[in-house]
């Protein structure tokens, strides 16, 4: 297919995916509230103390329904298994979204429902479940696929070779990337439109990393999810009508692990995502303080609601962020091309 024809078609599914994600969103909003199916605020934080920060910012939001990210990547699957299956390109990241997407629904059932103790699934049994399908998309990847190699970003300027082997190291970091990509967007789905705008950036960032590779159809795969995320925001950016609950934040952290892998570019993740490992991190830092000093680093984590607390209004740190993921996904494409 001629090069002109193939932009056409990634940006008419990306077009699609937006006009199809808007249809379904008034079905989708009705069951929402007639169902009234909104998360449990969080009233604990990880160690057992209470979250009052947490609270006094976010009480206002206690009924906004969740699970909004089912309109992403029920969207882009719909799309991709209709108009753009390739065994090649988008078998592997659409097994990922769905995959990764039915395992945050049930998270997100339990939570409304009220079924677990915890509010959900156990954190054990979230990191078992994102490990066993991280692990199944690791071995198909190595054995299947033969990979074993990563990209190095920048190689011809720095004098280094282009890629690395890895050997069989490639299952077990291929697992880990994308488990913490995974909850490193959970992590930042804490604002309205914050998760889904960078979300957003990274997957046309890669949009259009893997046409300049000829991945056309992992393009279009990747301009499905910008689509579906655009109709998502419309309706998530503050006030947000719905949220994207862990339906929609595990879909998009491992799909955006697995692109990266497809991709040969893991080592830029942390430069596209770069806001995505920024908050997982403050949170982890977090966690390291409280538990070896006793002391706490940020007044809130992640970093998003520390900045809340200093007395940024929510839409500043949503909007900030947003710029800071447009430059360093900029920096990312660059660094491709560079490689």
């Amino acid at each position: 297919m001629p090069l002109a024809e193939e932009l056409i078609k990634i940006f008419l599914l990306t077009a699609m995916s937006f006009a199809f994600a808007m249809a379904l969103t008034p079905v989708l909003t009705h069951y929402l509230y007639k169902y009234q199916l909104s998360q449990r605020m969080r009233t604990q934080a990880w160690d057992g103390t209470s979250a009052d920060v947490y609270l006094s910012l976010h009480k206002k939001k206690e009924g906004t329904p969740s699970m909004g990210g089912l309109l992403v990547w029920v969207t882009a699957a719909i799309l991709t298994v209709f108009f753009n299956l390739s065994r090649s390109q988008t078998w592997l990241p659409l097994f990922a979204l769905i995959a990764t997407g039915f395992l945050g629904l049930i998270d997100d059932l339990l939570n409304v429902k009220g079924i677990s103790a915890v509010k959900g699934l156990s954190i054990k049994l979230k990191f078992l479940f994102q490990f066993l399908i991280a692990g199944a998309g690791a071995w198909w990847f190595y054995v299947k696929l033969g990979f074993s190699v990563v990209g190095i970003p920048g190689a011809s300027i720095l004098h280094l070779p282009a890629q690395f082997d890895i050997g069989w190291w490639y299952i077990p970091t291929f697992m880990l990337v994308v488990v913490f990509i995974t909850n490193a967007v959970n992590i930042t789905d804490g604002l309205d439109g914050l998760a889904g705008g960078i979300a957003a950036i990274c997957f046309g960032a890669y949009m259009s990393i893997a046409w300049l590779q000829g991945q056309f159809g992992l393009a279009a795969f990747c301009g499905t999810i910008v689509g579906s995320l655009l109709a998502f925001l419309w309706f998530n950016i503050y006030p947000a009508r719905f949220f994207m609950g862990d339906t929609g934040s595990f879909a998009l952290g491992a799909t955006l692990g697995v692109v990266a892998f497809l991709t040969n570019t893991v080592l830029l993740l942390p430069v596209i995502g770069f806001i995505f490992f920024l908050e997982a991190a403050s949170s982890l830092l977090q966690r390291f303080s409280k538990h070896f000093f006793r002391k706490k680093l940020f007044i809130s984590a992640p970093l998003h609601h520390h900045l809340e607390a200093l007395g940024w209004p929510e839409t500043k740190v949503t909007m900030r962020f947003w710029v800071v993921g447009v430059v360093v996904a900029v920096v990312g494409v660059v660094l491709n091309v560079l490689k």
